[in-house]
Formats: C-alpha cells, sequence, structure tokens
C-alpha cells in the first residue's frame, strides 16, 4: 500500500494532532494552560478578597462589583484601544493583554504589603486589569487563524476552550486551599504570576512581526462594529451569541436559589451541579475538534436547542437523578459553541480585520452574562426559581428554532446577477459544507 494512502494511528489520526505538533503553538500551548489555571483560582480569590476587604453591610455590593470590575472594562477598552491596536498581529494583542494583567494584579498584593490596599482601590486594579480583555481574547483567536489553514481553526478553538474548562476544574478547589493558607490577596499575586509567564510565552515563542501599522478599515476605534455591522452573517452570529449568553445570565441567580430554598438541600448539592456541568463542558470541548466535518452554521444553531433542551428538567422540576445529567448534558452542550462560533468568524473575514472583528464581538458578548443575572434577580422574586430556569430553557429553545428558520430562508438573488455572497448563512448551508474565507 503506498504511504500516502496508510490511515495514520492515534494520536496523528486526532484532529488536534495538527495543533498540539505545530511548531509554534506548540511553545504558546504550556503558558495558555498555565495562564488558564491561574484564572481558575482567581474564579475564587476574586470574590473572597472582595468580601474581606467590604464592609460588613456593603460585602454584597462590593462583591458584585468586583465580579464585574474583573470582566466589563474589557468592553470599553474595544473603543478606548481601538486605533491603538489596530492592525496588530494576535500574538502582540494577547501579549499586552497579559503583561497588564500580570501587572495590574500584582500590585494588589504590592499594595497589602504596603498596608494601602482598600476595596476602592482593589475594584480599580481589577478593572484596570480587565481593559484589553477583549483585545487579548480577540489576540488568541487571532493567532489560530494566522498559523493554522481553515480546516485546523475548529479543533485549535477548541484546544483552547478545553484548557479553560479544565482550568475551572482544577482552579477552584486549588484555591480554597491556599486561601486557607496564605489568604486570598496571594492567591491573586499567583494568578499575576501566570500571566507573566503568559506574556512572556508570547514573546518568545512568537516571532516578533512586522509592523504593519493601522490599516485603512481600522482608522476608526469602531471599525469592528462597523464591519460587523455590513456582514449579515456575523451581525446573526453576534446577535444569536448575545442572546445565548443572556438567556443563561439568571442561571446563575435561580440555581442557588432553586437549591436551598426549594429543594431545602446543601451548598454541597449546589456544587455537585456545577461540577457536574464542568464535567460535561470538558468532554463537549474535547468532542468539538471532531465536528471539523460539520457545516458550522446548524452545528451552531444546533448547540443553542440542545442546550435549552438539555436545561428544560431543570425548569420542569425533575428530581436530582435526573437534574444533574441533565444539568451534566447541558454543560457538554454548551462547551463547543465558543470554537464554533468562533470558526465562524474566522472563516468569514481576513486574518488583518479579524481582531477588531473578534474584540468587537467580546465587548458585546461580555455584556450578555452579567445583563441577563441582573435580570435574574426581578424575575425569581416575581415568578420563583424553577419557573425562571424554565423560562431561559424554553427561550433558548425557540431563540435556536428563530435563528434556524432566518438560516434556512432562500437568499435572494443578487440584483446584479452575480453568485450570492458567500458571507450569507443561508448561502452557506445551501452551497457549502463549511463557512468560506472572505479573501477581500
Amino acid at each position: 500500500m503506498p504511504p500516502d494512502t496508510v490511515t495514520p494511528r492515534f494520536p496523528r489520526s486526532s484532529p488536534y494532532w495538527p495543533v498540539v505538533s505545530h511548531s509554534l503553538l506548540r511553545r504558546v500551548l504550556p503558558g495558555l494552560a498555565v495562564s488558564a489555571l491561574g484564572d481558575g483560582m482567581a474564579l475564587v480569590a476574586v470574590t473572597w478578597l472582595a468580601l474581606q476587604l467590604a464592609p460588613q453591610t456593603q460585602r454584597g455590593t462590593w462583591i458584585a462589583i468586583a465580579v464585574a470590575a474583573y470582566t466589563l472594562p474589557s468592553a470599553a477598552g474595544t473603543v478606548i484601544f481601538g486605533r491603538l491596536l489596530s492592525g496588530r498581529s494576535g500574538a502582540q494583542l494577547a501579549g499586552w493583554d497579559a503583561i497588564l494583567r500580570a501587572a495590574a494584579l500584582a500590585a494588589i498584593p504590592a499594595a497589602h504589603l504596603a498596608g494601602a490596599l482598600n476595596i476602592g482601590l482593589y475594584v480599580t486594579l481589577l478593572a484596570a486589569s480587565s481593559l484589553l480583555h477583549s483585545w487579548g481574547s480577540a489576540g488568541r483567536f487571532t493567532l489560530i487563524a494566522e498559523l493554522l489553514p481553515q480546516r485546523h481553526h475548529l479543533p485549535a478553538n477548541a484546544a483552547l476552550s478545553t484548557i479553560s474548562g479544565m482550568a475551572t476544574i482544577v482552579g477552584p478547589p486549588l484555591a480554597g486551599i491556599l486561601i486557607g493558607w496564605a489568604g486570598p490577596v496571594w492567591v491573586i499575586a499567583i494568578d499575576a504570576v501566570t500571566f507573566a509567564v503568559l506574556a512572556v510565552t508570547y514573546r518568545l515563542a512568537i516571532p516578533a512581526a512586522d509592523p504593519t501599522g493601522p490599516t485603512a478599515v481600522a482608522a476608526s476605534r469602531t471599525a469592528g462594529f462597523s464591519i460587523i455591522r455590513h456582514n449579515s452573517s456575523l451581525l446573526g452570529l453576534l446577535a444569536l451569541t448575545f442572546g445565548f449568553f443572556f438567556l443563561f445570565g439568571p442561571v446563575y441567580v435561580a440555581m442557588p436559589i432553586r437549591v436551598a430554598e426549594d429543594l431545602h438541600a446543601s451548598a454541597t448539592v449546589l456544587g455537585s451541579y456545577y461540577t457536574a456541568f464542568g464535567i460535561g463542558g470538558v468532554v463537549g470541548s474535547l468532542a468539538a475538534g471532531y465536528l471539523r466535518r460539520w457545516s458550522l452554521w446548524p452545528t451552531t444553531i444546533g448547540i443553542v436547542v440542545g442546550f435549552g433542551t438539555a436545561m428544560l428538567p431543570l425548569g420542569l422540576g425533575a428530581p436530582l437523578g435526573l437534574s444533574l445529567p441533565a444539568f451534566a448534558l447541558a454543560g457538554l452542550i454548551w462547551a463547543p459553541y465558543m470554537s464554533t462560533s468562533m470558526a465562524l468568524f474566522q472563516g468569514s473575514t481576513t486574518t488583518a480585520k479579524l481582531p477588531q472583528v473578534l474584540a468587537a464581538n467580546g465587548a458585546v458578548t461580555v455584556l450578555a452574562v452579567p445583563l441577563g443575572t441582573m435580570l435574574g434577580g426581578p424575575l425569581v422574586t416575581t415568578i420563583g426559581a424553577r419557573e425562571t430556569l424554565l423560562l431561559c430553557a424554553a427561550a433558548t429553545v425557540a431563540l435556536g428554532v428563530i435563528a434556524a428558520g432566518l438560516t434556512i430562508l432562500p437568499a435572494k438573488p443578487p440584483a446584479t446577477g452575480d453568485a450570492p455572497s458567500p458571507a450569507d448563512p443561508a448561502t452557506e448551508l445551501l452551497l457549502r459544507r463549511d463557512p468560506p474565507v472572505d479573501v477581500r
């Protein structure tokens, strides 16, 4: 049998092999794993330190502000730094985000040692650390588009999601141990060190790109938003993602109340739900790499419908023996969404425009879950925790069904007689299995 017809054996047959064996990416992945572990620990440390620093009567308010400060300023950073960061390579964007994170987070234990750390300074430093987060995320996925052909984008995206998923399982319990031993401020110090490691990794692993300067399309601070607005495929994907994440937000409010007040169960039960979701998420992230031959638009929409369906048992009051596996299944279905949606973005615009587009996408979607969580309070108070879960599940299914209906509508024939635009999702479904690359 000729050598080129021999089926490769595992691990070379894995869709992840081109990712982990890539000469540059394999140098970056360890740094990403270290940084993800630090962020997994920060999930606990950020709130616990806010709990210690806040006045006794205002703890709930300051915890919410601290959590928001660690994520939401990235939306403003997308616009503020739009001119400065346009035209930069993926490694540069991700590296600068890591540098800012490391410096701002390291200032927290430094202020603690100087006796100057209070809740106001703490929240300010958290906010500063997140200013480039949307650009950093855009940089990571842009780097994938720069280094790998399109057929490997989905497995590479899935590899990043798997690393993050593993970190959310390992990081929080590790943070709990370290907080009990040294305190939350030193867990944040460790998180700062992990970002410093990541920054050094980008600097040493990826050759410096020739500065290209801002491109014509990137002259505006809001260039990414403009590109999305004028591309119906990307605009629809952004709307779908925002709605999907927004409808998950109330779950963070409804689940604890459902467990504590309706089921009269302990925090251990709530932790079991989140652990099950996390384990399902890791399995789903690993499975996402094997979906590379699936059409991405139907898959992405199917994830939305499938997730809402998996959440229905929780809203219908199913017993623990059924609702716990259902929540794990929901995590499994949820996990590939980021990988498939990023692959759609990566295949729908050029690498020169991709950082602005992904940063704009991140600026919008980072608001979705917090806004949904804010809605969750009034919803749970008005209709109850179980009913809120049911409403969110049903609305998620409806969102996916509506998106599917809009996607499969026949494309209008162009007035010029030219072929339909390949960026249109309906055309993508009818003519291709995979989204085309914009080569303009």
